[in-house]
């Protein structure tokens, strides 16, 4: 039977701002439900206040609202929509849910007449009430770890007692593990208990017995509306349990389960789906299995709503989970729906791999200083990357090179661990850098018994690690002259980049490249077909490998390459790889965008990127997708594949500027901004020569490459002192001294950290407003300003964690065309193509430069949805050179002012210094919309924009 007929109309509810624990991955989640139901003509109705995102782009539903996510704004919805006939809200993670929940105990939906899809609020409830889940399950017979609720302190201290130590805490209706704790000792219980108390809704904790080294799993299902169930992914946690399944290491398809185990949990988890309610759509089934021979398997918890795992799941297997749970939502049945990738077979089949996945965290501790690093129940990463191989240690260390860190993968790059009680510590309490750690245990003769005991990672992957390492020790003993193919290749096949295999062999990375070249050890590209290429695969979804050539039977001698190559013209947009503070979801919105507008004008349109959480990595959003690392190696080997145009770098934050040098050496064109003009605007000290020689203004500044240069610097520009490093993303590093004593300690503390760089000194403008401008230029010179953005926090805190207003409410007339003047100067002067952001610290009527960055911007979103302009669409023609910008007729519509909000993960580090200053630390940004500045929001942000100033 297929979709509902008295559904036309529906309300999806957004995730709202990045924060740790709820990230893109419901970005990605919500603009597939969207287009699904577009698919089918129904009306689609959208509440999300993250402008950053690709799901509050005007085109991705027919009527948009960048509001606050509560019942007030919810009721503003319905009453002007009253054609509303349903709302799903299991596309917005955690936050859609409790807004769903408080909706309906507020009578909400009962009022406005308003059917709920995709789940139902008994599902809700009882997955998220820890106490009666666990009723639930003792009455379905699937067994749970011993565990009791507590509502109150008095009762937490009477569980203790009665479970003894360890134990878990674990907060009712919270996301990414918020409240979460192990307690190992009695001392550590009351302010464990407080805590988790304080940090649920209703004030309930359910308290475990720690299963403390038992492995953890993960299941992705779908359920119709006739019961069909089908598993999509079987997700293994590398880690054990007790580190949150958003910090873990995970890989899919489980590899250590026996299939007798695996047959048990798949049952378990059917039954759970099927009891929890009567609903149709995604599920996330989460189980712990002993580490021994008899595999006992106890639930943990059930989600009714696609999570951080269904996006993952959804990269790994190539099956879209949101987009299908959407059509079971609205009444199809999954034997009435076909397989996306296959065109040929139905979605009620279950999807086979025939490679593996790794998930790897990508955390930002250094954001957050005097944080605790250790990993637990609470969730602290900020992003992740994929990586897929044909084996484990292949999508291992894909994952490690795709993670922006400096290193090249595991090992045999020289920046090990090499200590004996420093590696015994990385591995005693589970780092951020573990899984680095491992191998150098390995590398320094601990026994792999012993790194079990003390990590309770299964020995498979342990020997898997002890592999690699024999694998490079082998290697290490021959010379670039007399490696053999054999064993070359064996190296590509494990995943060793060239770079880890010239530091084996004391070369260069070049001449590690020129002998794959000649022994014909070279990548090839294999298609993710959801069916182990059991069926024609229709879409272009590619990740690369190495295999052994073979002989056909006419002899000739071939290696089955999946990727044909087009006679089309060809673009490359290089991703922005994994979120982190300071390059978030807004340079994907970017990406997407370029794609698209490269399409527009005739293109055959490329993504290479290894996030799986975003909308870039989406299989239909480019013409062809590779997810690979934006890695070196693996990008130029797919430019030498697909021979395009030229590369887009500008739309991928700093991940894919640092690469535009490599490409402009190696011959590959760059669209738009050329290298040079790049590196003209990152080289602090040129770009200081560039305003000089226009006569724009800009605080004093010198540049110094030690602690004895930064001292005599400081004579000539008085304290206070920004001190700041070339080359960086976020206001990383960057600091306010106001003696020579704290100058030394941070100039030594950062070039310890980023030999060899430069440091711009400036004279810090005290007291100074701050102000910023985007602009798209074209290759004749032509300016046009997009927005201006005023600051309401004094110059001082980074541009990404100030209350950014649009347009200006304090500069007048003078300070406006000065602003105006230097961004078309600058613009021009930096030769840019494409899209440009110059920020401005302005004193005493006098407007200073502070920096420009000739790329797209966190701000360009922001702007974008506030005047409802595509600017990036307009941006990417222009660099294309397809259009001039005084082709476009631009139209900024804004009634008030837009304010860009910026959103605090603090909670998950409960001792950090939560002081702004010039380093970013914001997760995330909303948009608030107001009349006037009479609005009360507005006084309140002005008036505590100085309290959050630090040095």
């Amino acid at each position: 039977m297929p979709k509902r007929k008295d559904l036309n109309s529906v309300l999806i509810i957004g995730s709202g701002p990045i924060v740790i624990g709820q990230a893109c991955e419901f970005d990605y989640a919500g603009s597939q439900s969207l287009r699904s139901l577009r698919e089918d003509g129904i009306e689609t109705i959208l509440i999300n206040s993250n402008p950053a995102t690709i799901m509050t782009d005007p085109s991705m539903a027919d009527h948009i609202y960048l509001l606050p996510l509560t019942t007030k704004s919810i009721i503003q919805i319905l009453k002007e929509h009253p054609q509303i006939d349903a709302v799903l809200p299991t596309m917005g993670g955690q936050t859609a849910l409790n807004l769903c929940i408080e909706a309906d105990v507020k009578g909400i939906w009962k009022d406005f007449d308003v059917t709920l899809i995709g789940v139902d609020i008994a599902a809700i409830n009882v997955t998220e009430d820890r106490e009666q889940f666990r009723e639930l399950m003792l009455k379905i017979g699937v067994p749970m770890a011993p565990q009791a609720t507590a509502t109150s302190f008095l009762k937490g201290k009477e569980i203790a007692q009665e479970f003894g130590f360890p134990l878990v805490i674990r907060s009712s209706y919270t996301l990414g593990g918020a409240g979460a704790s192990i307690v190992y000792k009695a001392e550590d219980f009351d302010n464990l208990l407080s805590y988790g108390l304080e940090a649920s809704p209703i004030h309930e904790v359910m308290i475990d017995k720690a299963m403390m080294g038992w492995k953890e799993y993960e299941l992705e299902l779908l359920r119709d509306k006739n019961d069909n169930v089908v598993i999509i992914c079987s997700i293994e946690n590398m880690d054990p349990m007790g580190i949150h399944t958003g910090d873990s290491i995970t890989v899919a398809p489980a590899m250590t389960l026996s299939d007798k185990t695996y047959q048990k949990m798949r049952d378990m988890a059917i039954h759970m789906m099927r009891s929890i309610g009567d609903f149709e759509g995604g599920c996330n089934v989460q189980f712990a299995v002993s580490p021994d021979e008899k595999e006992d398997i106890i639930a943990i918890e059930i989600n009714p709503r696609v999570s951080r795992s269904s996006a993952l799941a959804s990269k790994a297997t190539g099956y879209p989970i949101a987009k299908v749970a959407t059509k079971l939502a609205i009444g199809y049945s999954l034997d009435e729906l076909d397989n996306v990738i296959t065109k040929s077979t139905s979605a009620l089949f279950e999807p086979t791999l025939d490679y593996v996945i790794v998930k790897i965290p990508r955390w930002n501790f250094d954001k957050f200083e005097g944080s605790d690093r250790t990993l637990g129940l609470q969730m602290k990463s900020v992003g992740e990357v994929m990586g897929i191989g044909r084996c484990f240690q292949e999508a291992l260390h894909k994952a490690t090179q795709s993670l922006e860190i400096k290193r090249n993968g595991l090992g045999a790059d020289g920046k090990g661990y090499t200590d004996y009680h420093q590696i015994i510590e990385k591995l005693t309490n589970a780092s951020w850098d573990r899984v680095f750690a491992i191998y150098d245990a390995v590398a320094i003769g601990i026994p792999l018994s012993q790194i079990h005991d003390i990590t309770r990672i299964d020995m498979w992957y342990l020997k898997q690690y002890e592999e690699l390492f024999q694998l490079q020790k082998e290697i290490a003993t021959y010379t670039i002259e007399t490696i053999q193919r054999d064993l070359l290749l064996e190296a590509k096949q494990k995943g060793y980049g060239d770079r880890q295999i010239a530091h084996m062999l004391r070369c260069l990375e070049s001449a590690v490249f020129a002998k794959r070249e000649e022994l014909k050890v070279q990548r090839v590209f294999k298609l993710v077909d959801t069916c182990a290429a059991e069926f024609k695969a229709k879409t272009p979804y590619y990740y690369s490998t190495f295999e052994n050539e073979i002989e056909s039977a006419t002899g000739e001698i071939i290696i089955a390459n999946e990727s044909i190559v087009t006679d089309k013209k060809k673009i490359i947009v290089l991703g922005s790889g994994p979120n982190r503070i300071g390059q978030g979801i807004e340079f994907d919105y970017c990406c997407v965008h370029g794609v698209l507008a490269a399409a527009e004008c005739g293109y055959e349109t490329i993504m290479i990127n290894c996030n799986p959480e975003t909308v870039s990595t989406d299989f239909d959003t480019a013409d062809k997708l590779y997810f690979e690392p934006v890695f070196w190696e693996h990008i130029y080997d797919i430019i030498r594949h697909e021979k395009p145009e030229g590369v887009i770098v500008q739309l991928g934050g700093q991940t894919a500027l640092k690469l535009a040098e490599k490409l402009t050496k190696y011959g590959v064109k760059i669209i738009g901004t050329s290298f040079e003009a790049l590196d003209l605007a990152e080289d602090r000290g040129n770009f200081s020569t560039l305003l000089k020689d226009n006569n724009i203004p800009y605080p004093e500044f010198g540049i110094a490459e030690s602690a004895d240069e930064a001292l005599v610097l400081a004579d000539e520009l008085d304290f206070p002192i920004l001190v700041r490093p070339s080359y960086v993303l976020g206001g990383q590093g960057m600091k306010i001294v106001i003696n020579k004593e704290e100058l030394v300690v941070h100039v030594v503390d950062l070039l310890g950290r980023m030999p060899g760089n430069k440091l711009l000194l400036d004279h810090y403008l005290d007291g100074a407003i701050e102000a910023e401008a985007d602009a798209i230029c074209d290759a004749d010179g032509n300016v046009y300003i997009i927005g201006i953005m005023e600051h309401i926090e004094p110059c001082g805190i980074h541009s990404g964690d100030s209350n950014a207003m649009l347009p200006v409410f304090n500069l007048g007339d003078l300070v406006m065309q000065q602003i105006k003047d230097h961004t078309h100067t600058i613009a021009r002067e930096l030769k840019t193509v494409g899209l440009i952001n110059v920020q401005f610290a302005v004193k005493d009527e006098l407007v200073y430069i502070i920096e420009a960055n000739p790329r797209a911007s966190r701000t360009v979103p922001f702007i974008a949805k506030a005047y409802k302009e595509p600017y990036v669409n307009y941006a990417t023609k222009v660099m294309l050179g397809h259009n001039k910008v005084t082709d476009f007729n631009f139209n900024p519509q804004l009634d008030g002012y837009a304010i860009k909000q910026p959103v605090f993960s603090f909670n998950k580090f409960p001792n950090v210094d939560k002081k702004l200053g010039p380093e970013m630390k914001s997760t995330g940004e909303s948009i608030l919309f107001i009349d006037s500045l009479k609005d009360d929001a507005f006084y309140d942000l002005y008036a505590r924009r100085k309290m959050y100033l630090n040095k």
